[in-house]
C-alpha cells in the first residue's frame, strides 16, 4: 500500500530529503491508482518491467508483490540510498537498482536479449518526452502504463490536423495503440502538484514501426518549423530524395504545400521507406 501523506512527510522528514521539483518530485500516495496501473500493464509474476523514478519505492513494493522482476532507474542520491537499505534486502534478488539519469538509461539497465518487458512508472513530468523518444528507439516493451503531466499525455494520443500533433505523436502511434487510461487528481500526489496528471496506456502494434534516427531527424525539423509547407522543408533537408518524399505525397492526395500537422501517421511511415 502507498505511504499516505501524513506518512510521507513523515519519512521525508527522517531522511532529510525535500522534494525537489526539476526532479518532478511528486509521491503517488493513492492506493487506487497504484492498483490501476498493475492492472492496465496486466503485471503477472515473472514480468519484466521496467520503472522509471521509483522515488519511495511505493509503485516498486508493489511490482515486486505482484511477482515482477523490476528494474528501476533513481536519479536521487538520497532516494537511490532509501531504496537500497529499505526494499532491495527483501526483494528477493528480483529489484535491479541503478542510480542514473533516464535520459542516459532508458530501461534502467536492463538488457531485453529477446525477453517481453513492460514499463510501469510515474514519469518525472521534465523528462516524459525526451525519455520517450528514447524508448520509442526499440526494442519496444509490450505494454506501458505511464503517469504523465495531461498536456504530454494529450500531445502523444493527438489525431493530424492540430497543434498539439507533433513529431512525438508520430513516433508513438507508428508503435502503439493507445488504450483507455485514467484521469488523475492532484490529491492522490504529495506535495501536491499544479499540473494535471494522467495514466497513460499504451499497447504495443501487432507490427510496430521504428523510425530510424536519420528519419525521426526530418520528421522533427518539419514539425519544427510547422508554418512552412513540408516540400520546401523536404527539398532542403533531402535534396533529391525530397522529391521522392512529396511524390508520395501527391500520391496519397497531398501536395507539396502540406503542412506537417496534416499529414497522418501512415503516410508519415510510408514516407520514410
Amino acid at each position: 500500500m502507498p505511504l499516505s501523506p501524513s506518512t510521507t512527510r513523515e519519512l521525508l522528514a527522517k531522511l532529510g530529503h525535500q522534494p525537489k521539483r526539476f526532479l518532478g518530485q511528486n509521491f503517488l500516495v493513492d492506493g487506487n491508482i497504484v492498483r490501476k496501473s498493475l492492472e492496465l500493464a496486466e503485471v503477472r509474476s515473472g514480468d519484466a518491467v521496467i520503472e522509471v523514478g521509483p522515488g519511495l519505492g511505493t509503485l516498486t513494493s508493489a511490482l515486486l508483490a505482484a511477482g515482477a522482476e523490476v528494474w528501476a532507474v533513481e536519479k536521487d542520491r538520497n532516494l537511490h540510498l532509501h531504496l537500497e537499505e529499505a526494499i532491495v534486502p527483501t526483494a528477493e534478488g528480483r529489484l535491479h537498482l541503478l542510480e542514473g539519469d533516464a535520459i542516459e538509461h532508458p530501461l534502467a539497465g536492463f538488457k531485453p536479449d529477446g525477453r517481453a518487458f513492460k514499463v510501469v512508472a510515474n514519469l518525472p513530468y521534465a523528462i516524459s518526452t525526451p525519455w520517450m523518444d528514447e524508448v520509442l528507439g526499440g526494442p519496444l516493451p509490450e505494454r506501458m502504463v505511464l503517469m504523465l503531466q495531461q498536456e504530454a499525455a494529450q500531445r502523444y494520443t493527438a489525431d493530424p490536423g492540430g497543434k498539439q500533433f507533433g513529431a512525438i505523436s508520430v513516433f508513438l502511434q507508428a508503435a502503439y495503440d493507445i488504450a483507455p487510461g485514467h484521469k488523475v487528481d492532484a490529491g492522490c500526489f504529495y506535495p501536491r502538484p499544479e499540473i494535471e496528471s494522467y495514466l497513460l496506456h499504451l499497447v504495443r502494434k501487432p507490427a510496430p514501426h521504428v523510425f530510424p534516427r536519420e528519419v525521426k531527424a526530418v520528421i522533427r525539423a518539419c514539425f519544427q518549423q510547422r508554418r512552412k509547407q513540408v516540400g520546401g522543408i523536404l527539398r532542403n533537408l533531402l535534396a533529391d530524395k525530397g522529391s521522392a518524399w512529396i511524390a508520395k505525397l501527391e500520391a496519397a492526395g497531398l501536395s507539396a504545400q502540406t503542412r506537417a500537422e496534416a499529414i497522418p501517421v501512415e503516410l508519415w511511415r510510408q514516407l520514410a521507406v
